[in-house]
């Protein structure tokens, strides 16, 4: 057992779809859909979760999205679909086991109450900076609705017992399956037996760290109501679905800047060689291992090559391939050096493909693309163990949780 006075993870409660209904709740994230996507993806839909996570769209279209009266529609949305039986909460503490499906790739973890106490000491673990403007919105739809309705992404180090134990509570028949809009599965199983629910604590009690994969704002967000409500035992934890880190799927996180600084491509070209070995190919270039990046230029893929000398393979952030095309190209070439507020550079996830790449460049909207090798789960470990930040953009995790499927009432 560790040295503080509370688990590291706890059963608990869950409020979910009833039976048959997880796929006119389940939702996509409050953070990947703009509202005007969100209303869209609701249309017809009045059950959808998007009506708590993105309460703004039952609202006039002008409307703040950080008003107070978007925060009360969350509330009166999610008391409608309780008073309607559309959603229930389980008579009795449990975890539940939570698979994703995306195509061929499959990950199966645990959905618990993980302690605050723990995140603040740092046992569970950050990469990330948070912003104060979306902790703040993260703090008034949790206050709001009296429970934490977007799970924070947790990774656990190698633990076979633990992969065991979650093979065993996924076992059998789901308790909800459904099949979202962009045809990820999403499946979940009570944990109900008190033998298999004590395993799993002591398991996860024993792990000497966890690792924030996504959820930084929420996981932010939680400790400040526990802060806030020091008398509510709920409050304690936050909401997390927690998978093995070897399951986890991290795609790349690419690049697209709107000029060449100035420069004309044999300039940025004969620049950029400097530092990298450039090559033309015939063919998009989807990097095959880190230290490798695709460039597009209009009508033309290159493959660059960082030179070994210029690797730091001792520090942990500047040995990450964001790292690497910012130190050596996108800052000293192209003088992008604040990725967060520049406006010359854009970022696009892997799941769109390096087609959108092309087209962004094609159309005259960016200048070039950077196709980079995706960031690696031990990397993001190692940033985070080292008490270090990752740079913007360094990580797009895909199959996504679904909002909805369980949350924690803080009573």
């Amino acid at each position: 057992m560790t040295e503080l006075t509370m688990p590291l993870i706890k059963p608990f409660r869950g409020l979910r779809p009833a039976p048959g209904r997880a796929g006119d709740v389940a939702a996509p994230p409050y953070d990947v859909l703009s509202t005007a996507e969100a209303r869209v993806r609701a249309n017809g839909k009045p059950w959808s979760f998007l009506h708590i996570s993105k309460p703004e769209i039952d609202l006039p279209a002008n409307t703040d999205p950080y008003a107070p009266e978007v925060y009360a529609k969350a509330a009166s949305n999610l008391k409608a679909m309780l008073d309607q039986g559309i959603l229930q909460r389980d008579d009795k503490d449990c975890y539940y086991a939570y698979r994703l499906t995306m195509g061929s790739h499959v990950q199966t973890g645990l959905v618990a109450a993980a302690a605050v106490a723990d995140y603040d000491s740092n046992r569970i673990r950050k990469h990330e900076l948070t912003r104060p403007d979306k902790e703040d919105d993260r703090v008034r739809q949790i206050e709001a609705l009296g429970a934490q309705t977007g799970p924070v992404l947790l990774a656990y180090p190698n633990s076979h017992a633990a992969d065991a134990l979650i093979a065993t509570a996924s076992g059998g028949q789901p308790d909800a399956d459904a099949i979202a809009a962009d045809g990820i599965r999403h499946q979940i199983w009570v944990v109900r037996d008190t033998a298999l629910i004590g395993q799993i604590s002591r398991i996860f009690d024993a792990m000497p760290t966890l690792y924030i994969a996504d959820g930084h704002h929420r996981s932010a967000a939680a400790s400040r109501v526990a802060a806030a409500r020091r008398g509510n035992a709920a409050a304690q934890h936050f909401l997390a679905v927690i998978f093995p880190h070897h399951e986890m799927k991290i795609m790349d996180y690419n690049r697209v800047v709107k000029d060449l600084n100035g420069m004309s491509e044999t300039d940025f070209l004969a620049r950029s060689s400097e530092r990298f070995a450039i090559e033309p190919s015939a063919s998009a270039v989807h990097p095959a291992q880190p230290g490798v990046f695709g460039l597009y230029l209009p009508g033309r893929w290159f493959t660059l090559t960082v030179k070994p000398e210029l690797i730091p393979h001792a520090d942990p952030v500047a040995r990450l391939d964001v790292s690497l095309l910012s130190d050596n190209l996108l800052g000293p070439v192209l003088n992008i050096t604040d990725l967060r507020r520049d406006k010359r550079i854009d970022f696009v996830g892997g799941i769109r493909g390096l087609r959108e790449l092309e087209q962004r460049v094609d159309s005259g909207e960016m200048a070039a693309a950077f196709a980079l090798h995706p960031t690696r789960m031990t990397e993001l470990m190692a940033v985070a163990d080292a008490g270090e930040i990752m740079p913007p953009k360094s990580t797009w995790f895909e199959p996504k949780l679904a909002d909805g499927l369980v949350s924690h009432v803080l009573d």
